[in-house]
C-alpha cells in the first residue's frame, strides 16, 4: 500500500515513480496523476516497478512536438527493465476539466506508438479505458471496455480476453433504467403519485451530488455517497453527536440530517423549502442509495447524467405535466437556427424542465470547447515549426514544458470552478429562466446541473414578472414554449409574495446590475398600488391569452435587435379576434421565420392544438425610427384624405334644437362614421405594409422527427436550418458580429486572453492561477 505525500504547504507532492525523495509542484494535473498512480498500486494491484511516468514515446508526426505519456505500465517488472512493450498508457488530465475527443485519440496514438493492448484516459470526472486495435491505423477510437484491467488480469489471456468482450454499455441507458427502478421502489414501498416520486428521488440525487462533488479528490470508494457510507456516517452521528441533542432534534432520523446539509447547500437556489424532509420510509431511501452507488455523480460524464435524466423526466412527467417538456428535435431546431454565441444572454421566461437553456447552454459550450482546441492547435503550429526540428534534446524539452503548461492554462476556459473562465462566465452570467411551477422550477435547476450547470439564473417565479437578471431589454436571444390556452386571471394582483427584497439573493442583485434598484422600487410600488399584472402589459386590454401575455413579455425582454423563437398555437397567426395583438406585435418585432410543424409532434407531450414555430426579431433602434415615422406619415395622409367626410359627420352629430337629426339619422350617422374610422384603420395599415416591407419566410414540415406516441421518425428539421441558415446570412437578417471568439497571446511565456472592455479598449486577462 502507499498514500500520498506532500510537503512545504502541500505545494510539492512526492512522484514515486521518479524516484524515493522525487518531489514536483503539485499542480491539479500532476495531483491527479499521483492519485490514479496511488490507485493503480492499492486497488489493481499493481506496483511501482512496473509503471513509469512522462515516458517520452517515438511521433513521427510533425509538428506535435515530442509525445510524451503520464503512466505507463508494462505488464511485468522484467518487461519494463527489457524495454519490451508496455501493457497500458494512461493520460491524465486536471481537475475539473472535461475530457475531449482530442485526448482520447492523443491516448490512442501513443498506445499505438508503443504496441500497448490498452489506453486510459482519466480526470476526476470520468475514466474510460479502451481496447487498442494495433493493426490498423488510430483513426477510430475503437472498443470502449467496461473498466481498466488489474494487475492478475494483465498477466492471464484468458481474464484478458474476457475483458476484451466485457464491452462498456452502461453509459445514458442504464442510468435512466436505473432511475426508473428507484422510481419503482417509492411506487411499490410507499404508493406516490409520480410526480411526488420524483420529488424523494430528486432529494436524494441531490443529497448524493452534494457528498461526491465535497468528495470528488478522492478515488478511493469513500468519495461515493453509498449505502455502507451513509451507515457509517449514521453510526458515527449516533455515538458523538445525537447523545448531547435534545427535544425533537435528539429523535430526528439521520436521512433528514443529512438531507437538512444539502438544503443547506442549496438554500440560496430555494431548490427546497424550509420545512421540506425525506418523505419516504428509510428501507426505501437506503434501496435507492445503494442503487445509486454504481454511479460516482461527480465523475459520470454531463453528457450521460444528462440525457439519462432527461428520458427519466419525459416518462415520469408524461400525461399531467407533459405541456413542460418541449420535444428535444423542436428544441434543437429553434436552438441552431437562432445560432446563440458566447457572451448574449439567453432567456426562457417559461423554462418547464429547462430543456432551452440547457440546449442553449451546451450548444455554447460546444463552440467553447471547439476554439480551445483551435487554440492549441495555433501553438502547436507556432512552436513544433522547423527550428523545433533541428533543436537539441534540452531544447526540446524547455519548448515541450512550455506548450504543456500553454495547454493546461488553456484548459482552464472549460474549468467551472474558475470564475474567470469562458465556461464560468457562460454558465453564471448567460443563462436565465424562471417557470411559476416550483416543481418544475426544481427540476429545471436539477435538470441543469445533471447536463453541466448554469441552474443559477433559474428561479421559480412568475414569468411575467422581473426577477435577478430577467428584465427588459436585457437579452439577446428567447427560446420558449408559453402555456396555451389558459388566460392570465385578470384580477391577480402583485402582493407582498412578489417583494425582491425577500429573495435569497436580493443584495447580490442590488450590487450586481446597474440601476436596478429602480425595478426593486417599482416592485414595492406596485405592491403597495395592488396593481394587477395584466395592467403592466399594451396586450392586457386586448387579450389576456397567457400566449399573447408572453409574447410581450418576451418582446420587452429582448434588447433591441435582440431575436426569439417561440411555440405558438397556430391560431394566434390567423384567428381575426386576434388581429390587436398581431399589429402590437409587428409594430415592435419582424416576423424572420414562421414554420408550421405537425400536431403530432407535440401530441405526446399532451397538447391537442395545432403549433407553430414563430421567429421574430425585435426592431433596432433604426428599424423602430423608421416604423414610428412611416406611421405617422400614413396616418396624416389617410386622416387627411377622409378629414372633411368625418368632420361633415360629426358636425351634423352635434346639431341641437330642430336642426338636430333623428334618432334613427344618428344611428346612420354612427355607423357611417364607425365604417370610415375602420377605413382608416385599414389604409393606413396598408400603407405601413407596404413601406415597411420585408419578405417574411413560411415553411411547412412534413416530419419533425418524433410522433405522437414520441418514437423517432424523419426529421426534415435540420434540412430547413440549413437552407434558412444560409438565407438569413445573404440578407443579415440580424447582426452577424454579436460576440465572436476570444483571442489569445502568448506573452512572457504564458497565454493571455484578450478582451475589449465596455469602452472598446484591448485588456489582457490572466483566467488562471498564476
Amino acid at each position: 500500500m502507499i498514500e500520498l505525500k506532500y510537503k512545504d504547504n502541500n505545494s510539492k507532492i512526492l512522484a514515486p515513480l521518479n524516484g524515493a525523495d522525487a518531489w514536483l509542484s503539485a499542480t491539479p494535473e500532476e495531483v491527479v496523476r499521483q492519485k490514479f498512480i496511488v490507485y493503480l498500486v492499492n486497488e489493481l494491484g499493481y506496483s511501482l516497478e512496473q509503471m513509469a511516468q512522462e515516458l517520452k514515446v517515438t511521433n513521427s508526426q510533425r509538428g506535435t512536438g515530442r509525445a510524451s505519456a503520464d503512466i505507463v505500465i508494462w505488464k511485468t517488472i522484467e518487461d519494463k527493465n527489457e524495454d519490451k512493450h508496455a501493457a497500458i498508457v494512461i493520460e491524465c488530465k486536471s481537475d475539473n476539466v472535461t475530457i475531449q475527443p482530442a485526448d482520447y485519440y492523443q491516448g490512442l496514438n501513443y498506445a499505438t506508438w508503443v504496441s500497448a493492448d490498452f489506453f486510459v484516459t482519466h480526470n476526476t470526472k470520468e475514466t474510460r479505458c479502451f481496447q487498442v486495435f494495433k493493426e490498423k491505423i488510430p483513426k477510430n477510437l475503437g472498443k470502449e471496455l467496461s473498466r481498466i484491467p488489474t494487475a492478475s488480469e494483465l498477466l492471464d489471456d484468458k481474464k484478458k480476453e474476457k475483458l476484451f468482450q466485457d464491452e462498456k454499455v452502461f453509459e445514458k441507458d442504464e442510468f435512466a433504467k436505473l432511475l426508473h427502478q428507484c422510481h419503482n421502489i417509492i411506487r411499490n414501498n410507499d404508493k406516490l403519485s409520480p410526480e411526488a416520486a420524483f420529488d424523494e428521488i430528486s432529494k436524494i440525487l441531490f443529497t448524493k451530488i452534494v457528498f461526491e462533488r465535497d468528495n470528488r479528490n478522492s478515488i478511493d470508494k469513500q468519495s461515493i455517497f453509498s449505502k455502507k457510507e451513509f451507515q457509517r456516517q449514521e453510526e458515527e452521528y449516533d455515538k458523538n453527536v445525537r447523545p448531547y441533542l435534545k427535544g425533537d432534534d435528539k429523535k430526528t432520523d439521520y436521512v433528514q440530517i443529512i438531507f437538512r446539509k444539502t438544503k443547506e447547500k442549496y438554500a440560496k437556489d430555494a431548490l427546497f423549502n424550509d420545512n421540506d424532509n425525506i418523505r419516504i420510509r428509510k428501507e426505501s431511501f437506503l434501496s435507492i442509495v445503494e442503487k445509486l452507488e454504481v454511479y460516482n455523480l461527480s465523475k459520470t460524464s454531463d453528457d450521460v447524467k444528462g440525457i439519462a435524466f432527461e428520458k427519466f423526466l419525459g416518462t415520469t412527467f408524461r400525461g399531467e405535466l407533459g405541456q413542460f417538456f418541449t420535444p428535444r428535435t423542436i428544441v434543437e431546431f429553434m436552438t441552431n437556427v437562432l445560432d446563440p454565441q458566447e457572451g448574449e444572454r439567453i432567456c426562457d421566461p417559461c423554462s418547464g424542465s429547462g430543456g432551452f437553456l440547457i440546449n442553449a447552454f451546451e450548444y455554447i459550450r460546444e463552440h467553447i470547447k471547439e476554439d480551445i482546441e483551435r487554440q492549441k492547435e495555433k501553438i502547436k503550429e507556432q512552436y513544433f515549426d522547423d527550428s523545433y526540428l533541428k533543436a537539441s534534446e534540452k531544447e526540446k524539452e524547455k519548448t515541450d514544458a512550455l506548450v504543456a503548461k500553454l495547454f493546461k492554462q488553456l484548459n482552464e476556459e472549460l474549468n467551472l470552478d474558475n470564475d474567470k473562465s469562458r465556461l464560468y462566465h457562460l454558465s453564471h452570467k448567460c443563462i436565465f429562466g424562471t417557470d411559476a411551477n416550483p416543481r418544475m422550477a426544481r427540476v429545471s435547476k436539477m435538470n441543469m446541473i445533471m447536463h453541466g450547470d448554469g441552474h443559477g439564473g433559474v428561479h421559480h417565479n412568475d414569468g411575467l414578472l422581473d426577477v435577478n437578471g430577467i428584465f427588459e431589454e436585457r437579452f439577446d436571444v428567447i427560446l420558449t414554449n408559453p402555456p396555451f390556452g389558459a388566460r392570465v386571471d385578470k384580477e391577480l394582483k402583485i402582493t407582498a409574495e412578489d417583494s425582491l427584497k425577500s429573495k435569497p439573493h436580493y443584495q447580490d442583485w442590488l450590487n450586481m446590475y446597474d440601476d436596478y434598484e429602480k425595478i426593486i422600487n417599482q416592485r414595492e410600488k406596485d405592491i403597495k398600488e395592488k396593481r394587477k399584472i395584466v395592467d403592466k402589459y399594451d396586450v392586457g386590454k386586448i387579450s389576456t391569452l397567457t400566449e399573447i401575455m408572453f409574447m410581450e413579455r418576451c418582446i420587452r425582454l429582448l434588447r433591441k435587435g435582440g431575436r426569439m423563437a417561440i411555440v405558438l398555437p397556430e391560431g394566434v397567426l390567423n384567428t381575426s379576434n386576434l388581429n390587436k395583438a398581431r399589429e402590437y406585435f409587428e409594430s415592435r418585432a419582424k416576423l424572420i421565420l414562421i414554420t408550421s410543424i405537425p400536431q403530432d409532434v407535440f401530441i405526446a407531450s399532451g397538447a391537442t392544438v395545432k403549433p407553430s414555430l414563430v421567429f421574430l426579431k425585435r426592431f433596432t433602434e433604426e428599424e423602430e425610427n423608421n416604423w414610428a415615422s412611416i406611421t405617422k406619415e400614413a396616418t396624416e395622409e389617410v386622416n387627411a384624405k377622409y378629414k372633411k367626410q368625418i368632420i361633415e359627420i360629426k358636425d351634423k352629430l352635434k346639431l341641437r334644437g330642430s336642426d338636430a337629426p333623428s334618432r334613427e339619422d344618428k344611428k346612420v350617422l354612427r355607423t357611417e362614421l364607425k365604417t370610415i374610422e375602420s377605413q382608416v384603420e385599414i389604409e393606413i395599415r396598408a400603407i405601413i405594409k407596404e413601406r415597411f416591407n420585408y419578405s417574411i419566410p413560411l415553411a411547412e414540415i412534413a416530419s419533425a422527427g418524433i410522433d405522437s406516441k414520441g418514437a423517432r421518425i424523419k426529421n426534415d428539421l435540420p434540412k430547413l436550418k440549413d437552407e434558412y441558415t444560409q438565407y438569413r446570412k445573404e440578407k443579415e437578417i440580424w447582426e452577424t458580429d454579436l460576440a465572436t471568439n476570444a483571442d489569445y497571446k502568448v506573452k512572457n511565456n504564458a497565454i493571455v486572453r484578450i478582451e475589449k472592455d465596455s469602452i472598446g479598449n484591448l485588456k489582457e486577462i490572466v483566467f488562471y492561477a498564476e
